[in-house]
C-alpha cells in the first residue's frame, strides 16, 4: 500500500478528450494523489506537452476534432523528448481494427467506454509503474555507461602515462635532447589542427586523429632503448656501419609496437604510433628509410612528424651541431619541401612557423 500511495504522489496524467463529461468522469476515478492535466483537443495537448513538466502517462480519445487520437498518438511517438511516455486510448468502439490501429502507432493500452474504476486504477498503476522501473533502468544504464567511460579514459591516461616514461626512458640516453618529444608532440597536435582546415585533409583528419598523434608521436624515437650507447652518444659524424645500426631503431620501435598491437588490434592510437615510429624517416622523393616510401604511400602521420621532428632537431643542440636559429631552420627546411617533407604539409608549416617558434622558446 506505501508503494501505491508513493506511486501516486510523483504521477501526472494528461487525458486528452473533447468531452469534458468524460474528463469528469475519468478524474473521478482516478486515486485522489494523482496530479491531473486536461486537454479537449490534440492542439491544446501539444501545448501542454511543450512544458517541462511533462506526465508520466498520457489517456487518449481517439475521435476528436481536427487530429484524431491516432495521429496525435503517432506524432508524439516521432518526438524524441516525449516518444516514451506512455499513451493509453480511452474509446467506445470496440473493435478490432481500432485496437490494433492503437498498438500500431504506439499505445500501451487500451480501454473502452464505459470505464470500470477499479479497471483504470489498476492498469494506470501497472503502466505508471512499468514507465517508472524504464527510466530506472535507462538512468542506471547511462550512470553505467559514464562509469565505463570514466574507467576506459584512466586506462587510457594511465596506458599513455606508461608509454611516455618509456619515450621519456629512451629520450634520456640519447645526448641533449631536452624537451624533444614535448616539443614534438606539441608540433604535431599544431600541424594536424592547422591541415584539418586544408580541404583535401578534412576527411582524414579528425578529432580522434589529432588526439592520438599527439598521444603518440612521443614514441617516434621509442626504438633507440635497443641502440648501443657508443652509437647513440657518440660525439661526432657516425661512420656507414655506425648509422646503419642507427637507423634500425625504426624497425625497432616499430616491433615493440607491433607486439602490442597484435593483442588490442583495434586501437587506432597504437597504428598511429606504429606509423610514426617506423616512417618518421622516409622521404617525400622515396630517398629515406626504412622502406623507401616515396609521396602519398608515406602515413600521413609519418609526414607530419617528419616536418615537426626535423624542425625540433635543427634547432636544438646536437653532439654533431649547435643549435640553428628560427630563421637558419626554415631556409635548410625550406630547401627540402619536395624532397624530404610532403610539400602540402611544408606550405601549412610556413603559414604558422611563427607559432613553431613560439612553442619552441616557451621550453626553453
Amino acid at each position: 500500500m506505501e508503494e501505491i500511495a508513493l506511486l501516486e504522489q510523483k504521477t501526472t496524467i494528461l487525458i486528452v478528450d473533447d468531452s469534458p463529461e468524460t474528463i469528469e468522469i475519468v478524474n473521478s476515478a482516478l486515486p485522489k494523489g494523482y496530479r491531473r492535466k486536461a486537454a479537449v483537443n490534440a492542439d491544446m495537448a501539444f501545448k501542454i506537452l511543450e512544458s517541462d513538466d511533462l506526465p508520466d502517462i498520457i489517456l487518449l480519445d481517439i475521435m476528436m476534432p481536427g487530429i484524431d487520437g491516432f495521429e496525435f498518438c503517432s506524432t508524439i511517438k516521432q518526438n524524441e523528448r516525449l516518444k516514451d511516455i506512455p499513451v493509453i486510448f480511452l474509446s467506445a468502439v470496440n473493435s478490432y481494427e481500432n485496437k490494433v490501429h492503437a498498438f500500431s502507432v504506439g499505445a500501451v493500452d487500451y480501454i473502452t467506454k464505459p470505464f470500470d474504476t477499479d479497471e483504470i486504477r489498476a492498469r494506470l498503476n501497472t503502466h505508471v509503474k512499468l514507465y517508472n522501473l524504464q527510466r530506472q533502468l535507462e538512468t542506471y544504464n547511462r550512470q553505467l555507461e559514464q562509469l565505463v567511460r570514466n574507467k576506459v579514459d584512466e586506462i587510457t591516461e594511465s596506458q599513455v602515462a606508461t608509454i611516455y616514461a618509456l619515450a621519456k626512458l629512451a629520450e634520456s640516453r640519447d645526448s641533449d635532447t631536452g624537451y624533444h618529444i614535448d616539443r614534438v608532440a606539441a608540433f604535431c597536435r599544431l600541424l594536424a589542427e592547422k591541415l584539418k582546415d586544408v580541404p583535401e585533409y578534412q576527411e582524414m583528419i579528425t578529432d580522434e586523429f589529432i588526439d592520438n598523434i599527439f598521444k603518440a608521436s612521443p614514441l617516434h624515437d621509442i626504438g633507440k632503448v635497443g641502440i648501443d650507447d657508443a652509437i647513440l652518444r657518440k660525439q661526432g659524424i657516425l661512420s656507414e656501419k655506425e648509422y646503419e645500426i642507427m637507423k634500425s631503431h625504426t624497425e625497432i620501435g616499430n616491433n615493440t609496437l607491433q607486439e602490442v598491437h597484435n593483442r588490442y588490434p583495434d586501437n587506432k592510437f597504437l597504428e598511429i604510433g606504429m606509423e610514426v615510429t617506423r616512417y618518421h624517416h622516409e622521404k617525400w622523393d622515396g630517398t629515406g628509410y626504412p622502406k623507401g616510401l616515396k609521396g602519398c604511400d608515406i602515413p600521413l602521420p609519418a609526414r607530419i612528424m617528419a616536418v615537426a621532428d626535423n624542425y625540433d632537431a635543427l634547432r636544438s643542440k646536437r653532439p654533431y651541431k649547435e643549435a640553428f636559429s628560427h630563421e637558419k631552420t626554415l631556409s635548410i627546411m625550406s630547401r627540402q619541401s619536395g624532397i624530404h617533407f610532403d610539400p602540402n604539409i611544408f606550405q601549412v608549416f610556413i603559414e604558422h612557423e611563427h607559432l613553431f617558434k613560439e612553442i619552441f622558446e616557451s621550453s626553453n
